[in-house]
Parts: structure tokens; C-alpha cells; sequence
């Protein structure tokens, strides 16, 4: 076997959660094949440069190794070449800083009643639109 589906690639080397999901990224355009727009139905072969824009960010894969079938994840990292640039790797955590930490309540003090909620949506409105 030396070629196989985009989409099919893409859930079985772990980029995807699911071939559903995969088909549907494909098919919104959101995936390139040496540098063109493709349909899930487009075959890889070994060598080809795969971009994915995935929430927001641009990830490019080289293909090394053809898969067809779901692997674990050691193995799938062996069947690609990761060639995202470093500045997309970092673009969350350049987003991120400065943000608050994560939420907390304490322990037993159930949800926030309708007026506690609507202080805490007027908090973050006023914190993280400035």
C-alpha cells in the first residue's frame, strides 16, 4: 500500500478524534496537500506536506509513513514529521498570558445565584476587554 485517503491519514496518525471528523475538516477546505486545497477522497503517499488549520491554528505535517487503519499514539507520531512553526505552537500560550487562572469555587457553596453570575459576567466583561 503506498498511498491512502486524506482523511483516513488524518484520524489514523491521531489528528482527529474521528473519521467523521476528519471528512468534515477536509471537506470545509481547511486542509492543503503541497500547498492545494483537497477533498477527503484525495490520496497521500509518502513525502507529501500536509497543512490542517485546526482551531485556529496552522499545523504541517510531512508524511513518512502510510496508515490506514486507527494505531496507537506512540506509533503515530512515527508515521509524520511535525513542521508547525514555533510561533503557531506558541500563539496560545501568547494569547493566554496575562489571563486570569482558572475558576474557583469553594467547596459546598453550590452555583452562583442569578445575581452572583451576572457580578462574575460583569467582572470578566470588564477585565478581558481592555
Amino acid at each position: 500500500m503506498d498511498k491512502v485517503r486524506i482523511d483516513k491519514w488524518l484520524w489514523a496518525v491521531r489528528i482527529f478524534k474521528s473519521r467523521t471528523l476528519s471528512g468534515d475538516i477536509v471537506r470545509s477546505n481547511k486542509v492543503r496537500v503541497n500547498g492545494t486545497v483537497v477533498k477527503p477522497s484525495f490520496s497521500v503517499t509518502v513525502g507529501d506536506r500536509v497543512s490542517v488549520v485546526r482551531n485556529g491554528f496552522n499545523m504541517e505535517y510531512e508524511v513518512v509513513k502510510i496508515l490506514d487503519k486507527r494505531v496507537g499514539a506512540p506509533i503515530a507520531v512515527t508515521a509524520y514529521i511535525d513542521h508547525t512553526p514555533e510561533e503557531e505552537l506558541t500563539k496560545f500560550k501568547d494569547w493566554f498570558v496575562g489571563k486570569s487562572g482558572s475558576e474557583f469555587r469553594e467547596k459546598g457553596k453550590g452555583r452562583p445565584t442569578k445575581r452572583e453570575r451576572r457580578e462574575i459576567d460583569t467582572f470578566k466583561d470588564d477585565e478581558f476587554s481592555s
